[in-house]
């Protein structure tokens, strides 16, 4: 333990933290139309990411991280989303990652942490391939979409199901090494093009007992981390954590759209207001701010809401910030169409911020976690007593 304490420095403020954020997200703008242009992170985004120290806010303090709450990792991904989505999408996926990391058994938290207080992976959520119980472990083959930040990964956390001697399915998330899977190139998609979600390619990979979750435990915010690690960072259910570090990125840009059409009838008007500046553009305008600062204000409460019950939250909690998540996806993407759309033709060129704004957040609101409807029905459902399908809540 003598090298992880060494690691131990000040944690920074908050505010500081969201000013480290706010620059770095100017850097994601830039690096956008590269990011596009290769379907993946550019290195530079990433090492400028690494650089930053952000990616230690959820890190527990014993292996050198900041351990800071909720509600920091709330106004850094936000702040990091007003950038660029994509780089943004993987910036928070990482660091959310490394939280995880820390829900693992302590063995697995040494191995991961013992040279540096990070490290970079993706989590692919849909338990796909096959799981065969071995002496000491377990037998992991097959095929995981999805896999956001595999790009410059060092770990891997895919998830399975576990078939029980009792026949009892247990839906499982392993953690193994970069080095032991192989990636294909499959991201050819027309939104969030600069995360190079590829897919991952596992055969015949020996995972050992100390390298997997319960995932139930981790959503209900009781996974074998919470007794090596007593701060309440730990026995947060995973839910609201995973879908705020994919919501952000969606609000983030929709304030990001709103400052640039602004800017755009700020333009006009010193022009001598010849085009789309009228009643109709204020109008346009205030609806937009307005509906932004209700997203913001939503989220707002439901991160207090989670650090005020965390592990003593119920089903309904978590259905109905799911709902709440999935809300605010679908009003950012509304604001960022609309605003597009009062913006003229010229924000629909390729390279135009707004217009890959658009695209990219109707790829994030086509997400599972992100399904309205299904979201809605899933908490009425629960509202009623009624039995619910599902592994997220």
């Amino acid at each position: 333990m003598t090298k992880q304490r060494d690691m131990i420095s000040p944690v920074p403020t908050k505010s500081d933290l969201v000013e480290r954020a706010r620059e770095l997200a100017k850097l994601f703008a830039q690096e956008a139309d590269e990011a596009e242009n290769i379907r993946r992170p550019t290195d530079r985004a990433v090492e400028a990411l690494c650089s930053s120290e952000l990616l230690k806010i959820l890190v527990p303090r014993v292996y050198g991280g900041f351990e800071c709450d909720f509600d920091t990792f709330f106004e850094v991904g936000l702040a990091l989303s007003e950038g660029d989505a994509s780089l943004a999408w993987v910036s928070n996926f990482y660091i959310e990652h490394v939280w995880i990391f820390s829900l693992f058994p302590k063995e697995l938290q040494d191995e991961v942490f013992a040279d540096r207080s990070y490290a970079l992976a993706p989590s692919m959520l849909s338990p796909n391939g096959k799981v065969t119980r071995v002496d000491g472990g377990y037998r992991l083959n097959g095929r995981w979409s999805w896999s956001t930040g595999i790009m410059h990964a060092e770990w891997i956390l895919p998830s399975a199901i576990v078939v029980q001697e009792d026949g009892k399915k247990i839906p499982m998330m392993f953690a193994l090494p970069r080095s032991e899977v192989e990636v294909e190139d499959v991201w050819f998609i027309d939104g969030m093009r600069g995360t190079g979600s590829n897919d991952v390619i596992i055969e015949d990979v020996f995972v050992p007992d100390g390298r997997l979750v319960p995932f139930q435990d981790m959503v209900e915010g009781k996974a074998p981390g919470v007794k090596q690690h007593p701060g309440p960072l730990y026995k947060t259910p995973m839910l609201p954590m995973l879908a705020l570090a994919a919501a952000m990125p969606a609000l983030g840009q929709a304030r990001a759209a709103l400052r640039m059409y602004k800017e755009k009838l700020e333009e006009r008007l010193e022009n001598g207001g010849t085009r789309r500046v009228g009643s109709a553009s204020y109008m346009r305008l205030a609806h937009a701010e307005v509906r932004v600062e209700q997203t913001y204000s939503m989220l707002s409460n439901l991160v207090k809401e989670v650090m005020e019950i965390r592990e003593k939250s119920t089903r309904t909690d978590r259905t109905r910030w799911a709902v709440q998540l999935a809300y605010a996806v679908d009003q950012s993407k509304r604001v960022i169409g609309d605003l597009c759309e009062a913006a003229g033709a010229s924000s629909h060129f390729e390279k135009n911020r707004m217009g890959r704004a658009v695209r990219d957040i109707n790829t994030v609101g086509s997400h599972i976690v992100f399904d309205l409807d299904a979201r809605l029905e899933l908490h009425g459902t629960q509202l009623l007593g009624q039995e619910i399908p599902g592994i997220l809540v």
